[in-house]
């Protein structure tokens, strides 16, 4: 811009006007101006690569106004399609699978899953490993579909829920301690046994105990003694045929009348043994067998 310097006179006086004019530039020229356009050049190429990078992510990471790719949100909340990766702790309400798939969860090391309180100490642990399960809480609680109790264990009980407790295994269970229960039975057409290799086996019960075999024998074997005891009752044997074949046989007598028949004595200590019959009782006869 030039500007133009201009002088006034008054009446009366006389002014000469200047033989030379300052004319003044106003802009921006020469290197500084090409320097300004090359700047504003490289702002425009990076925004065009910046939004072309922009426009790709768009596309590669299937953005769309539902969600990112596989990751859509909604009313109900978030749905992830495909297999995902966490990096860090997930915290969510509730974790749905779809309808015709199953929810896998799975980890190189192990898998935790923690409850917590309103405090944010940990009430309750779930950790999967690769050699072991392991629960940290005060009852750890099978339920079926309805509700009722299957399994329950907690630090001084562990319940059973069910109808019938099977145990499949060849060696049958291991009860270090004693057992409860009102019934024990065995599979069907399969044998049951009890049995206390090194120990004593004992069954109480305060109304009695009922051996029962529906289509088989009762088999009770032992190293030393075998005790069935009653004390406020009577034992009854009750069979058709009652076998004691190795009862110790007192002294035979001469009468001749016994034609093979014995009788049962009882020592005053429980010792049975067998006494040849006559018309009269001859246990006192061999009753040195209980001395």
């Amino acid at each position: 811009m030039v500007r133009e310097q201009y002088t006034t006179s008054t009446q009366g006086t006389s002014l000469e006007r200047p033989e030379h004019l300052y004319i003044y530039k106003i802009g921006i020229y020469g290197w500084r101006k090409r320097c300004l356009y090359l700047f504003v050049l490289l702002l425009l190429i990076i925004l065009l690569v910046n939004f072309a990078l922009t426009i790709w992510i768009l596309k590669v990471m299937w953005f769309s106004s539902t969600g990112m790719g596989y990751l859509q949100v909604s009313s109900e909340g978030l749905r992830l399609e495909g297999e995902s990766e966490f990096l860090f702790p997930l915290y969510a309400k509730e974790i749905h699978s779809r309808a015709d798939s199953s929810l896998l969860l799975h980890s190189t090391q192990n898998v935790t899953v923690n409850a917590r309180n309103s405090e944010g100490n940990v009430t309750g642990r779930l950790q999967v490993g690769p050699q072991l399960v392991e629960f940290d809480g005060q009852q750890f609680q099978i339920n079926s579909i309805d509700g009722n109790m299957l399994f329950s264990a907690e630090e001084n009980e562990v319940a059973v829920g069910t109808d019938k407790l099977r145990i499949t295994g060849p060696g049958g269970a291991l009860c270090e301690h004693s057992v409860e229960t009102p019934l024990v039975n065995a599979e069907g057409f399969k044998q049951l046994s009890l049995e206390s290799p090194t120990r004593t086996l004992s069954m109480d019960a305060p109304r009695g105990v009922r051996i029962k075999a529906q289509a088989g024998n009762i088999t009770v074997l032992s190293e030393t003694d075998i005790n069935l005891h009653s004390s406020e009752g009577t034992l009854i044997l009750d069979a058709e045929t009652l076998r004691l074949p190795l009862l110790p046989l007192g002294a035979k007598g001469h009468s001749g009348n016994s034609q093979g028949l014995y009788e049962i004595c009882v020592c005053p200590d429980g010792k049975l043994y067998l006494s040849e019959a006559n018309v009269a009782s001859t246990c006192h006869v061999n009753s040195r067998v209980c001395q």
